[in-house]
């Protein structure tokens, strides 16, 4: 295993750790500081600052039940993280399964729960126990498709797509599990509307990610968010990226949906950048394409839109590889970046453990903590993300600036929209160390040495590492 730590992590979980991370106050974005029209979702305040982890229930314990997970949240709660997004809790389907436990996105009965997780009570507690702690927890939605032997492909077969030959037919060929659902169906419709406000009023979920959401007609989700903003704010992240065309779809085979954010979504992916960051890391790409890639998003997003930005993902994971194997020495220093560029980012089940496993999309194959090697590094990471005003998400009045760096190197300052706090970060790609200037107000390092001054005008930044400075004027 190559070296995990490059900087002091041990002392920057002590020095910028509270124990109760959501005590630090998460404001609204001011109205004037909102994206512009026709961008009209209002955003939860606890969002604000916050940072997603996704929970993969059954691959997270030897056990892989509910109950054995909750036992994480107080370690998770102390890391920085702020919403909980557990991957499909219901029922898998039977009929044309894959591997032995099947695909938890091959949904049989969406308001049901997965015995091998536990109970619907189970679950709840789970929620409770969440929420005591001051986090908040979203559902994987699979409303695209359903398991051939669903409930819904029983009862309401007319709701499907079908073939020439009148049969069920995959949405994609290389699904084989699963059947498309045909959204021309208004009782389609209102049934699946019905069955998300149920998990949210009902279990106590705080609102979703949706699998492959540009395949579902957009009028579809936005009516479904006006519902459940009925009962509570709710939380909304696509999995889609107009800039990107899905890696499951031929080129050409799709025409973009460029309106999820408008009323729907709260987030969407950043699949181009996590692409772009693997050919980096690998040598493919070099790292002077980043700011054309920032220049593309912001043409396409303007500034405060949520994007999610990540390193890893259950996808990412099983399919291609973890991020040790995709981005070698480099892995920690892009978490750095995705995590405090403009956008939200998202941490996987296992990165925090430094985890070099391909974990098993079908079967039981369970995440190998190793004494939780990362868990400094990321509480680091994910409070600098919570407390820094110059990092909240969906701040359109804040700046973000990229700064000229040598060519291994990638440099960008944020700051908030008053210029009071601002977040200075430089990542180095390269193999060799670099000696960088950096602005004079900003003062204190966030890693090194969280709180002390950093008073020689130029840092040195290691070979495949990274400097994060800030600052916060009263």
């Amino acid at each position: 295993m190559r070296k995990i730590s490059l900087l002091s992590l041990p002392l920057a979980l002590a020095a910028c750790s509270p124990t109760d991370p959501a005590s630090q106050a998460d404001a609204p974005i001011p109205a004037a500081c909102r994206p512009p029209a026709p961008f009209a979702v209002q955003h939860p305040a606890w969002a604000t600052n916050a940072s997603l982890y996704q929970v993969n229930v059954r691959q997270y314990t030897p056990e892989g039940t509910f109950r054995a997970f909750e036992k994480h949240l107080p370690r998770l709660q102390k890391m920085g993280v702020s919403i909980l997004w557990l991957m499909p809790v219901q029922p898998i389907g039977e009929v044309k399964r894959k591997g032995t436990l099947g695909s938890q996105y091959s949904v049989r009965d969406y308001r049901g729960v997965n015995a091998e997780f536990g109970s619907l009570a189970d679950l709840q507690h789970l929620l409770a126990e969440a929420h005591r702690l001051k986090m908040h927890v979203i559902l994987d939605w699979v409303a695209n498709h359903t398991s051939w032997d669903s409930q819904l492909s029983k009862e309401h077969p007319d709701w499907f797509t079908k073939n020439a030959q009148g049969n069920f037919q995959p949405p994609v060929p290389d699904w084989q599990d699963v059947i498309d659902l045909n959204y021309s169906k208004p009782g389609l419709r209102q049934y699946m509307t019905e069955s998300m406000k149920y998990w949210v009023k009902d279990v106590g979920f705080d609102g979703f990610r949706c699998d492959v959401a540009g395949l579902v007609p957009t009028e579809f989700w936005n009516n479904t968010r006006a519902e459940l903003e009925k009962t509570k704010p709710v939380f909304m992240l696509a999995e889609w990226d107009e800039l990107h065309d899905p890696p499951f779809l031929k080129k050409g085979e799709f025409t973009p949906n460029t309106h999820l954010l408008e009323k729907a979504f709260d987030a969407t992916y950043a699949l181009k950048l996590h692409y772009l960051l693997d050919s980096v890391a690998q040598g493919r790409r070099p790292v002077a394409a980043l700011p054309g890639y920032f220049a593309a998003e912001r043409n396409m997003y303007p500034a405060g839109v949520y994007l999610m930005n990540f390193t890893s993902s259950h996808d990412v994971n099983s399919w291609d590889n973890p991020e040790g194997a995709r981005l070698g020495a480099n892995a920690q220093a892009l978490a750095v970046l995705t995590a405090l560029v403009p956008g939200i980012p998202l941490v996987y089940s296992g990165q925090e453990a430094a985890s070099t496993k391909k974990l098993r999309f079908f079967d039981k194959d369970t995440i190998q903590w190793n004494g939780y090697p990362l868990n400094a590094f990321y509480a680091a990471l994910l409070h600098l993300k919570r407390t820094s005003p110059a990092l909240r998400n969906g701040d359109a009045c804040a700046k973000f600036t990229i700064v000229p760096a040598p060519a291994d190197c990638f440099v960008f300052e944020r700051a908030s929209g008053d210029g009071k706090a601002k977040t200075w970060v430089a990542i180095n790609l390269g193999p060799r160390p670099q000696t960088l200037p950096h602005p004079a107000e900003t003062v204190t390092d966030a890693f090194a040495d969280v709180g002390a001054p950093v008073e020689d005008p130029q840092v040195t930044v290691p070979a495949h590492g990274w400097r994060v400075l800030s600052t916060k004027k009263p």
